[in-house]
């Protein structure tokens, strides 16, 4: 994800974060809000492909 963040798919950020412990939600909205065990949050849209842009801050999240 770090060195390509183009062509992800919402399926893809979900399995990541399952494997780190992150929950997500999507309660019939046009984003998937992705939750940390310190209760830290970041939307995503789960529009395809997703941004490169949220691809880095979901990196970010996930490493921090």
């Amino acid at each position: 994800m770090q060195q390509n963040p183009l062509d992800w798919r919402i399926e893809s950020l979900k399995t990541v974060a399952a494997a780190n412990n992150i929950e997500w939600r999507q309660r019939g909205t046009s984003h998937v809000v992705f939750v940390r065990a310190d209760g830290r949050t970041l939307p995503v849209p789960a529009q395809r492909p997703i941004k490169p842009v949220y691809i880095k801050k979901f990196v970010d999240f996930v490493m921090d």
